[in-house]
């Protein structure tokens, strides 16, 4: 099991980059071009970085650092923009988590997963 957080992606106001963690190269491109979508308009609105990150038990967390000469970061649009995404991006979020889960943690128990050796 992992011991710290794993960085799935993130973006930066101050760098202009986005980030994806070629770990999940696995997820579909549409899900890859959303996250950028996410990351890179967060990032755009409010300022500072934003990673998405799954902590030692697969729970997505949405991270926000700022610089600390950052005057221009809106910290109570932050973290109202988290709030929003996390309401709008719930399914999204839910099914990351299961990928992580399955993928990397090597979950499987309690989780309603098909048998495709069955013929």
């Amino acid at each position: 099991m992992y011991q710290e957080n794993v960085v799935l992606c993130g973006a930066s106001a101050y760098e202009e980059k986005f980030y994806l963690n070629p770990d999940f190269n696995l997820l579909p491109e549409s899900i890859k071009q959303e996250l950028k979508i996410i990351c890179v308009l967060f990032t755009v609105d409010v300022g500072g970085v934003l990673t998405l990150e799954f902590d030692e038990e697969g729970r997505l967390q949405l991270k926000v650092d700022v610089r600390e000469d950052d005057l221009l970061f809106d910290e109570i649009g932050s973290a109202l923009k988290i709030k929003q995404l996390q309401n709008e991006r719930k399914e999204l979020f839910e099914s990351l988590e299961m990928f992580y889960r399955v993928f990397f943690l090597e979950e499987t128990d309690g989780l309603d997963i098909p048998d495709i050796t069955e013929e």
